[in-house]
């Protein structure tokens, strides 16, 4: 369903597409249409993580940096973004081992052009067309390991994390 909707808002006659024509900015069925489907598909992945963060921070502590005299570039660099930062990198780890194995709006978006901007998602819909079922399984499989190192790399993240978890 992403995937219809994202053709349909970004085409060029679409929402937002028909607003980027005059500026000669093609989205649908392009590599970046593919990137602005990945963004959609793997940014709730990061706001999940992020948010609860986000929410247990205490205004007092950026208040009191900003009474000591700190800009609001050393506040957020030194207050603000230190316990953030591992929630960040888990936020895009997820989105990304996401987007690695997305598979409907990718192939929806993207234009199967040969040689251009063809995907694994693609390629996995065009070995099933072809009845190469082996094929299909082996990219699947080759995604699958790829999503798989990646969550373990957040597995690592996360202890990262704890260990300098101030609670």
């Amino acid at each position: 369903m992403a995937g219809l909707t994202l053709a349909a808002v970004y085409s060029d006659n679409g929402w937002i597409g028909s607003l980027l024509v005059p500026f000669g900015i093609k989205v649908s069925f392009t590599r970046l249409g593919v990137g602005v489907a990945m963004l959609f598909i793997s940014l709730p992945f990061v706001v999940r993580t992020v948010q609860p963060v986000l929410m247990e921070m205490e205004k007092e502590i950026e208040e009191a940096a900003w009474s000591l005299g700190a800009s609001q570039w050393q506040t957020f660099s030194k207050v603000i973004l230190p316990p953030l930062f591992p929630s960040i990198l888990t936020g895009v780890a997820l989105g990304f081992a996401r987007a690695v194995g997305e598979y409907g709006s990718t192939v929806i978006i993207a234009s199967n052009t040969p040689f251009n901007d063809l995907i694994a998602p693609v390629l996995i819909f065009q070995r099933l067309e072809q009845y190469d079922y082996s094929g299909a399984t082996v990219i699947g499989i080759v995604l699958l390991i790829i999503s798989l190192l990646i969550l373990l790399g957040i597995n690592m993240l996360q202890g990262w994390g704890r260990r300098y978890d101030l609670k």
